[in-house]
């Protein structure tokens, strides 16, 4: 997402090292999430459940009939979509009858849970999706065009700015969404025993990791913000 300045501005080494340093933390948070998903995957539920047994039973437990259970492609492509009503589930989760599985399941129906209670920050996020959508589409390219022609056209640059500005926020209302999707689905998974006191530290674990995965991006969306923003600036104390 970083773009290469055509000059150097006072106080990018610093972004740079900023930039380097979250790279690093991202690697290491996604080969945490990966290790973890793999060893609970080879944990099974005693109750012989799988995801999609998991999921249908969280929703039904919250009164909720209108959302279908559907088997996607992919590897952790898992998610909910307040669109269609549909909690989407990987192969492996779908059919998994283990804790990474129930994990997962519980956590995407936490999303359908939150859909139906009307959760706040929830509705914030799905209010910026469309806008979100438009930014990401153009937002490198004026990015780009911003910072080759900072001199001439500095308007550009900010509009740029603001539009990743967007996507930052987006990023940062995402936190408490995924935060609460994760409560919700431990505190359920605990509830309608569908773990133990041995497996209930591994969902939590294994959603806590997931989390991270979050917050890491958030704070990288924000260093590059504010990389952006100092070659701006950089450019308007000339």
């Amino acid at each position: 997402m970083i773009l290469q300045a055509t000059a150097a501005q006072g106080g990018i080494p610093t972004i740079w090292i900023l930039m380097l340093a979250l790279m690093v933390l991202s690697y290491i948070v996604q080969a945490s999430l990966q290790s973890k998903f793999t060893r609970y995957a080879k944990v099974p539920l005693p109750n012989g459940m799988t995801g999609k047994d998991v999921a249908e039973k969280m929703l039904r437990d919250h009164g909720i009939n209108d959302v279908r259970v559907t088997c996607i492609p992919g590897r952790l492509t898992d998610h909910y979509n307040p669109t269609d009503q549909t909690v989407n589930l990987s192969r492996d989760v779908y059919y998994g009858n283990n804790v990474s599985a129930a994990a997962v399941a519980a956590h995407e129906c936490g999303h359908a849970v939150q859909h139906a209670t009307a959760y706040a920050w929830l509705r914030m996020r799905s209010a910026l999706v469309p806008v979100v959508s438009f930014s990401n589409n153009v937002v490198m390219w004026v990015l780009l065009a911003g910072v080759l022609l900072v001199e001439t056209v500095p308007a550009l640059l900010l509009f740029g700015i603001f539009l990743f500005a967007l996507t930052t926020l987006f990023s940062f209302i995402t936190l408490p969404v995924e935060i609460d999707a994760s409560r919700r689905a431990v505190a359920w998974l605990d509830r309608a025993d569908i773990v133990n006191a041995e497996t209930r530290p591994m969902a939590a674990s294994a959603l806590r990791s997931a989390a991270y995965t979050y917050v890491v991006a958030a704070l990288t969306s924000l260093a590059t913000l504010l990389y952006y923003i100092m070659i701006f600036m950089g450019r308007s104390r000339r």
